[in-house]
């Protein structure tokens, strides 16, 4: 047997490289493991576009929402690596999930070839534009006041929003009621209609809407285009300073020369004047790493987040 598949690894190796060569031959899918209209969606498609012209092929953009992101995450731990099927790796499907899911069905590292960091996004605490809280004092005075009696949105069970939820909490000892949505969209019609009194979302999705109020960010310091709004480190709350994250990455396997093709291209769609300035005015900021340091990096990511949530004695089934 062991003769055999010897005698066979040079024709199999060869038929790699000659797969190598002629990719792409047919259009590629990047899943989005989230509802279009969020962050996840936008990022996504504004380098998808991208990713069309120089490789000649399609880009399709496919929503695949459920758990947190791990639904459609898992599609494509378990696709074949040919080359033809991404995701949008990040913070809750790739960070925080394997913490909060005990029966996760993938790896975040092992189970993916991760092939670039995309962009990384500070979150903001957010209330209704007319809501009687002006800043993070009154929300949290507001919680203290009636425990239990605010309702602080998330785009799912299991993201980092919800997590980050979970240490606020904990470091202003206040209790709020954490609602859940399918997705960063509809969880923003519902507090810009005074469905639910805050959320927590990042600059990209609430940062230019009039209909809310900034309260706190997440970043080490304040944010260029901004500055009016602080920092939670500044305001006394140092665990969270934490950014939203999100990479390319395809099943684990992918032929060495696709992988550095495609970072070589996500790279240079990063360096675009256009694409860069669409991600600077939304609060992104572009992160250029090769494979090997994206995969370093979430590696540390998995470990950072298991700790918290384990502190925060956080599961989902």
């Amino acid at each position: 047997m062991h003769r055999r598949l010897l005698l066979a690894l040079p024709a199999l190796l060869a038929a790699a490289g000659v797969r190598a060569q002629s990719w792409p031959a047919r259009p590629l899918r990047i899943i989005v493991p989230f509802p279009p209209g969020g962050t996840t969606d936008f990022i996504a498609r504004l380098v998808a576009q991208r990713l069309s012209t120089v490789l000649g092929q399609p880009v399709v953009v496919e929503n695949r929402a459920g758990a947190g992101g791990t639904v459609g995450s898992d599609l494509i731990a378990k696709s074949a690596p040919d080359g033809y099927g991404y995701v949008v790796s990040n913070i809750a499907a790739h960070g925080v999930g394997p913490a909060v899911y005990p029966n996760i069905p993938y790896d975040a590292v092992r189970d993916f070839t991760h092939i670039a960091m995309l962009a990384e996004i500070p979150s903001v605490l957010v209330v209704n534009v007319d809501s009687p809280i002006r800043d993070l004092a009154g929300f949290i005075a507001a919680a203290k006041a009636k425990p239990g009696g605010l309702t602080v949105g998330s785009p799912g069970n299991g993201t980092s929003s919800h997590i980050k939820q979970e240490i606020l909490k904990r470091a202003a000892g206040i209790e709020t009621v954490h609602v859940p949505y399918r997705g960063s969209g509809p969880m923003m019609n519902d507090v810009a209609a005074g469905q639910i009194d805050a959320m927590i979302t990042t600059l990209v999705e609430a940062g230019r809407n009039p209909r809310f109020r900034l309260l706190a960010v997440t970043a080490a310091e304040r944010v260029e285009g901004w500055r009016e709004v602080p920092t939670f480190r500044e305001l006394g709350y140092p665990d969270l300073v934490a950014s939203t994250w999100f990479g390319l990455s395809g099943p684990a396997g992918l032929p060495r020369a696709i992988v550095e093709r495609l970072n070589a291209e996500v790279l240079a769609a990063l360096a675009t004047p256009e694409i860069a300035a669409r991600l600077v005015e939304t609060g992104s900021t572009p992160r250029r790493m090769s494979p090997a340091e994206y995969t370093a990096f979430l590696t540390a990511e998995v470990a950072r987040w298991g700790a918290v949530v384990r502190a925060a004695n956080i599961t989902l089934g």
